[in-house]
């Protein structure tokens, strides 16, 4: 258990580990600066292919369209919300609680003349605006950072925020539901997330049913996030007396010894990766969800046809 959730502690959680510095990130994650699991068309791909595809997968399974409102909590360095309002046409918010991202993104929206479309503020998602709501909202690798305790608050502001009908794509890291405490776990929480709190996907799950959210779709990519830490373990070891330039020694150490084992938990099951996606219960047929995934993964069939 993690100390008390304020939000004075999650942003000094987040500062801790995001705002090291944008140029150590750059040096082992791709040109998409996302630092969540990609998704793996060829199971040999690179990670610049991969982390478009799982951007294209979230977009995709949340059936993004022009003109919606779709808001992404945690959003990183902007990288989905940009993709979003590029490719798919809807006015995007990201918010994230790391000053040194928020900035990166607000430069990045410009290079790409979207001001008018998209949106990274440094702020708590719990600030947003009394009121505001949208057609769909995301939170990738946000779950981990919650806090058990606070689930139930949490699936219930989000539930607030999405317009009748609206979909909620939520994809996080798990532990087994045996899981017990380990000295790999007390590293994580003391050198690299003092805000991290893991859960079973069955807890989860059952939290947001209790929350009236209605389950649509469950998948598991555990082995891409094995692949996805692996390729950052090399990006790092390439470029490691940069590394230790920018960061020193220590924390090139700790990066280094957190991405080799966190790879090793994913491939031997520890750690799993689930997206879950929800709607927000409203039975009608004006909200009724399509019956199969075809239409998620079309696009990625038509191109190689």
């Amino acid at each position: 258990m993690v100390k008390s959730r304020t939000k004075e502690f999650d942003a000094e959680s987040i500062s801790h580990h995001y705002d090291v510095s944008n140029d150590f990130y750059q040096l082992f994650l791709c040109e998409n600066m996302l630092y969540t699991c990609a998704y793996y068309r060829d199971p040999e791909g690179d990670l610049v292919q991969a982390q478009q595809d799982k951007m294209d997968l979230v977009c995709r399974k949340l059936r993004l369209s022009p003109g919606e409102e779709y808001l992404d909590i945690g959003c990183g360095w902007g990288s989905l919300a940009i993709w979003a309002a590029k490719h798919y046409g809807v006015t995007a918010t990201g918010v994230t609680l790391s000053r040194e991202q928020a900035e990166w993104g607000q430069a990045w929206v410009k290079r790409e003349g979207l001001e008018d479309r998209c949106q990274i503020h440094h702020m708590d998602y719990r600030d947003l605006p009394e009121g505001q709501t949208f057609s769909k909202i995301s939170a990738v690798g946000i779950i981990e950072h919650i806090g058990i305790d606070n689930y139930p608050f949490y699936f219930t502001w989000v539930r607030n925020r999405l317009r009748q009908g609206g979909l909620f794509f939520n994809h996080g890291i798990t532990h087994n539901k045996h899981w017990k405490r380990t000295s790999q776990w007390d590293f994580v929480t003391r050198h690299v997330f003092p805000n991290g709190e893991l859960d079973s996907i069955t807890h989860i799950m059952d939290v947001m049913e209790r929350q009236n959210w209605e389950i649509l779709d469950v998948e598991n990519l555990r082995l891409h996030y094995a692949r996805t830490c692996h390729q950052w373990y090399e990006n790092l070891e390439k470029k490691a007396e940069r590394a230790k330039e920018i960061v020193g020694e220590r924390l090139y150490r700790i990066y280094r010894v957190w991405l080799v084992c966190s790879a090793e938990a994913f491939y031997s099951g520890s750690l799993g990766l689930y997206q879950v996606l929800l709607q927000k219960h409203e039975i009608t047929r004006k909200h009724l969800p399509p019956g199969t995934r075809e239409d998620i993964y079309k696009t990625f069939l038509l191109e190689n046809e």
